[in-house]
């Protein structure tokens, strides 16, 4: 018997003719081509619907996620700050370039930036007392965000769901990593 060539490659791991609740939602007809596919697209559609529901408890507060990422960045570096390139790689998310976010929070006085002493090239970010004063009222916000987003699950299965993640993020590390310099092409290495 052979595969038709207009049929949806359903492989070994592939997604059984059942539909999906992703499926559903993006209003996808035709199966995804493979499980791993729709495991990516639902873990996509997962981390922007919850991202979604984050950034609303934030955003009265005139700060964006990436802001308020960057700010909690800042703060838990306690009294004696952090530099500016290693809030970059603690984000959450790779995005905003971090010079123009921190100059957003520096305008709006949740944080200073001064020179580093002998390295005047390095900046060394504080967290102000209104940057804390307004993460001391935004964390029950998120908290309760937070619990409201994985209300679903029980201990065990958001111990399961950490462990899970982890493994996936492990496995894509390299490959996902945050750009911190230009990639080089083939050629660039001849």
């Amino acid at each position: 018997m052979t595969k038709s060539l207009a049929q949806p490659n359903a492989s070994a791991r592939g997604t059984s003719g059942r539909r999906s609740a992703v499926q559903g939602e993006i209003r996808q007809g035709k199966p995804f081509r493979s499980l791993a596919q729709e495991a990516t697209i639902a873990l996509l559609r997962t981390a922007s619907v919850v991202g979604r529901a984050v950034a609303r408890a934030v955003e009265p507060s005139g700060l964006s996620l990436a802001q308020y990422n960057a700010l909690r960045i800042v703060r838990g570096a306690g009294v004696a700050g952090i530099p500016t390139l290693a809030i970059r790689e603690r984000m959450i998310e790779e995005g905003t370039t971090i010079t123009r976010l921190l100059d957003k929070l520096e305008d709006g006085g949740l944080i200073r930036r001064e020179r580093s002493l002998p390295d005047r090239r390095q900046v060394i970010c504080h967290a102000t007392a209104a940057g804390k004063r307004l993460l001391d009222q935004l964390d029950p916000r998120v908290d309760e965000s937070d619990e409201q987003a994985m209300a679903a699950l029980d201990d065990e299965q958001l111990e399961q769901l950490v462990a899970t993640l982890d493994a996936v993020r492990a496995a894509n590390a390299e490959r996902g990593a945050a750009r911190s310099a230009p990639a080089r092409t083939a050629t660039a290495h001849r």
